[in-house]
């Protein structure tokens, strides 16, 4: 059913989950993976208000050291699929216009190659931190044209009070 599925991936334990379960799914399907790395290179703020900031840390350098963040990421997780025996590539992709949303760069992306399915991990934030933080998977979630799974990270929860 599934022959292309994109696995988005940040480097976090959630999103190493999401890798794990679309292993699994494309060595049942017999699917290729295409793993992808979106790197925001948008200036920060700080860098942006704060001239002497750039000065001791250039711009350039900064968007140099994300995209070669993403690189040995993207290295690694191929490593893990191609060692299971599933069949990756990866690319990386570049957001930096104001404006532009890393869910977005995944909708495109999962267009251009063209997946199956998008897999993704959720931390399952909820109330004002999932206002402040935002989430690229509910953001994917509302514009995706292809099907989402979404792999919820682990959550600690406190025993319910009586």
């Amino acid at each position: 059913m599934y022959k292309r599925i994109l696995v988005a991936i940040d480097g976090s334990d959630t999103s190493d989950l999401a890798l794990r379960e679309a292993i699994g799914l494309a060595k049942d399907q017999n699917a290729m993976l295409r793993l992808i790395h979106v790197v925001d290179v948008t200036p920060p703020a700080y860098m942006a208000a704060e001239v002497t900031v750039a000065v001791h840390f250039p711009l350039a350098e900064y968007q140099k050291a994300l995209k070669e963040s993403g690189e040995k990421l993207l290295k690694t997780r191929a490593t893990t699929a191609r060692e299971a025996g599933v069949n990756v590539d990866t690319k990386l992709i570049t957001v930096g216009m104001v404006g532009e949303r890393i869910y977005e760069a995944i909708e495109e992306q999962s267009k251009q190659w063209p997946a199956n399915l998008i897999v993704v991990g959720t931390e399952g934030r909820r109330g004002f931190q999932r206002l402040m933080i935002g989430s690229v998977a509910e953001g994917l979630v509302r514009i995706s044209t292809k099907p989402v799974l979404l792999i919820r990270g682990y959550v600690t929860r406190r025993p319910p009070t009586e």
